[in-house]
């Protein structure tokens, strides 16, 4: 049995970060939570966490901040900025992945953190470096639609070039 992915979870809206606390652990994670960038800062250099779920918008280190201070202690670790559309604006955002807050449902959220915390592991024993994987292969190595995972690979080229 494979050991659980660990979530750190960052948003100062406690009703919200339950909500997410109780999808992502009833879906498999393991799922530790902070309603400040210093006490994800914490929790960070503490555990050995496998993915960062930020809320963009939080007081005093707004999850973009919080998530470039984590990429210097951690760069290999995936990280999601969750957004809202409206206050988006031009600006560049040191995240891995963009979600829409209010607009992105639970499924498309799982699928997404399946994907980023896959992309974590690195390679297979017994591939190559430098081969990819076919939207066919990933689709059953993910256990996600076919159609999904050529969407996906469209995103992750377009984001590439």
């Amino acid at each position: 049995m494979r050991p659980k992915k660990i979530i750190l979870c960052v948003d100062d809206n406690e009703q919200e970060l339950t909500v997410l606390k109780f999808m992502l652990s009833t879906n498999g994670y393991t799922v530790l939570s902070a309603t400040t960038g210093q006490e994800a800062l914490a929790i960070f250099s503490e555990a050995q966490v496998d993915l960062v779920l930020a809320c963009l918008a939080m007081p005093k280190m707004n999850g973009n901040q919080l998530v470039e201070r984590l990429k210097q202690i951690a760069p290999h670790v995936p990280m999601i900025l969750l957004v809202d559309p409206q206050r988006m604006g031009g600006e560049i955002y040191s995240a891995d992945a963009l979600l829409a807050k209010k607009n992105c449902s639970s499924q498309e959220l799982l699928e997404r953190i399946k994907v980023m915390s896959a992309r974590k592991r690195g390679p297979r024993k017994g591939r190559i470096r430098g081969s990819f994987l076919t939207p066919s292969e990933a689709a059953a190595a993910l256990g996600i639609p076919k159609a999904r995972a050529a969407e996906l690979f469209q995103i992750a080229k377009e984001n590439v070039a």
